[in-house]
């Protein structure tokens, strides 16, 4: 468990959503194994668009469940300009409808060096077949 108070800090996973269903599942599985493996005890998947909950109503349920402090990790791989418009424009407006709720967003996926290492083993895997 990360911290004594990690019941107060929900973590929100945001995606973008999509007409596609198992896509969306997709993206809520990687919440859930995220969620077990780092004992975070609230968390939740949130979607711009095409997909539910969207942010505010992942924000409230979050709120709701005593969450005093979020965390939303942008499933993007790069800064595009949902992340450099949309979200923080949303995040704004949710700061502003909760007293002391702090709102936080992490870097989005680019970067992480375990991308890297995920390209190397799917090019490799696809030579060997």
């Amino acid at each position: 468990m990360y911290g004594v108070d990690s019941v107060k800090t929900a973590i929100i996973v945001f995606a973008h959503g999509s007409s596609v269903e198992t896509a969306n599942e997709a993206v809520r599985a990687v919440t859930r194994e995220a969620a077990q493996a780092g004992g975070f005890a609230l968390t939740e998947t949130a979607f711009l668009e095409m997909a539910q909950p969207d942010l505010p109503a992942a924000v409230e349920k979050m709120r709701g469940a005593g969450a005093e402090r979020i965390i939303v990790v942008p499933y993007f791989l790069t800064l595009g300009i949902h992340l450099r418009r949309d979200l923080p424009r949303i995040v704004e407006e949710l700061t502003g409808r909760y007293d002391g709720l702090s709102i936080e967003v992490t870097d989005p996926l680019d970067g992480h060096p375990a991308l890297a290492r995920i390209v190397q083993e799917r090019a490799a895997k696809a030579i060997e077949c």
